[in-house]
C-alpha cells in the first residue's frame, strides 16, 4: 500500500489571508506619482484660475471621502453635513481675523471646532434612525444656519470676508491655498485608509455588512458610529475652511447650502460607496462635468442627472467596480482569502 504526499503545487494553492497585493502596491505607487505631479509640476505650469478651480476638486475629494466614511462604512446617511461645512468656513475666518491665529492653524482649528460641535449634536440625531436620521441632520444644518445669522460677530445675514490675506500677492495666495488644499486632501484620504486598516476599521466593515450581527459579536455599534460622525464632521469642517480661504468670503445661504450634501451623495454614488477609491473617482468625474457644463444653465443639472442614472443602471456599485471588477484595490482594507500567493 502506498501513500502520497502533498506536492508543491498543492502547497502553492493553499489558502491564505492577505490585504492587497502587487496590483495594490503598483496602484499606490501610481497615486504617489500623481500627487507629486500635482504638487511639483502643476502649480508652475497652469494659470492661477486653474489652480483656484483645482482647489475646488480637493474640496470635493475631502467632502466625498468623509461622507463615504459616514454612510459607506458607518451606515449613517446624512443630508446635513453642510452644517459643518458652514461652521468650518465661518470658523476659519473668525479665528484667523478676530483671534489673530496663523491661517494654517486656523484651518486645523476649524476642523477641531466642527468635531467639538458634532459630538453633542450626535446625541440628538442618533435618537433617530433611517430616513428620520437623514431629515434630522438636515434640520440641524438649518439650525446652524439660523444661529449664525443671529450672531453679529459673524456678520449676521451678510456674511464675512477674509482679511488674513490682505496685502499678500495674489500669486502667493493662490499657490498657498492650492498646496494646502492638496495636502489636506491627501491627509484625509490617507487618514481614512489608515482608520479602515485599524481595529476600528474592522468594526466599521462589520457594521456596514450587518449592524445586528456586528453587535452580537461584541462590536460597539453606536460608539463606532459616533466616532465616525465626529470624524466625518471634522472633515466637512476642513472642506468648509478650504472653501472660505479659496473664495475669501462666506455667506449663510452659500456656505450652508444643501447642495454640498447633494454633491457628496452624487460623487459617492457614481464613484462607488463603501470604497476609498470611489469618492476620488467620483470627485474627478463630477469636477470635469462641473467645469464643462457649468455655463449651460439648467442643462448642467439635467446632464448630472442623466450621468447619475446611466451609471447607477450600468454599474450599481459605482465606476470603481467597473474598473477593478472586484479583483484588486488601490486601498486594500478588507481581508481576502487567496489560493495562490504568486497570482495577483
Amino acid at each position: 500500500m502506498t501513500t502520497t504526499t502533498p506536492t508543491s503545487t498543492h502547497d502553492a494553492a493553499s489558502p491564505h489571508v492577505d490585504r492587497g497585493g502587487r496590483r495594490a502596491l503598483l496602484g499606490l505607487a501610481g497615486l504617489a506619482i500623481g500627487v507629486l505631479f500635482l504638487a511639483l509640476w502643476v502649480p508652475y505650469n497652469v494659470s492661477l484660475g486653474a489652480l483656484t478651480d483645482l482647489v475646488g476638486l480637493f474640496v470635493l475629494i475631502i467632502m466625498a471621502t468623509t461622507w463615504n466614511l459616514l454612510a459607506g462604512y458607518g451606515g449613517l446617511v446624512s443630508i446635513g453635513q453642510q452644517a459643518f461645512v458652514g461652521a468650518g468656513g465661518y470658523g476659519v475666518i473668525y479665528v484667523a481675523d478676530q483671534l489673530g491665529v496663523p491661517l494654517l492653524a486656523s484651518v486645523l482649528l476649524a476642523g477641531v471646532v466642527c468635531a467639538a460641535l458634532a459630538l453633542p449634536t450626535s446625541f440628538l440625531v442618533f435618537r433617530l434612525v433611517g430616513g428620520y436620521f437623514a431629515i434630522g441632520t438636515w434640520v440641524v444644518a438649518e439650525v446652524f444656519k439660523l444661529v449664525t445669522t443671529q450672531i453679529d460677530a459673524l456678520g449676521g445675514g451678510s456674511g464675512l470676508s477674509l482679511e488674513a490675506f490682505r496685502g499678500v500677492d495674489r500669486t502667493d495666495r493662490v499657490a498657498t491655498v492650492y498646496w494646502l488644499g492638496l495636502t489636506l486632501a491627501v491627509l484625509v484620504v490617507v487618514g481614512t485608509y489608515l482608520l479602515m486598516r485599524s481595529r476600528m476599521g474592522l468594526a466599521l466593515l462589520a457594521i456596514r455588512d450587518d449592524p445586528t450581527a456586528a453587535a452580537s459579536l461584541g462590536v460597539s455599534v453606536r460608539r463606532s458610529q459616533r466616532i465616525v460622525y465626529v470624524l466625518s464632521s471634522a472633515g466637512a469642517g476642513l472642506a468648509g475652511a478650504l472653501i472660505a480661504i479659496n473664495t475669501l468670503r462666506v455667506a449663510p445661504d452659500s456656505i450652508y447650502s444643501v447642495n454640498y450634501s447633494a454633491f457628496m451623495i452624487f460623487i459617492v454614488v457614481i464613484g462607488g460607496i463603501g470604497t476609498i477609491e470611489g469618492p476620488i473617482i467620483g470627485a474627478v468625474i463630477f469636477f470635469v462635468l462641473q467645469q464643462q457644463l457649468a455655463q449651460q444653465g439648467t442643462w448642467y443639472l439635467v446632464a448630472l442627472g442623466v450621468v447619475a442614472i446611466v451609471i447607477v443602471l450600468a454599474a450599481p456599485r459605482g465606476v470603481w467596480s467597473l474598473i477593478s471588477r472586484g479583483r484588486f484595490s488601490l486601498f486594500p482594507v478588507a481581508f481576502q482569502v487567496r489560493r495562490d500567493r504568486s497570482v495577483e
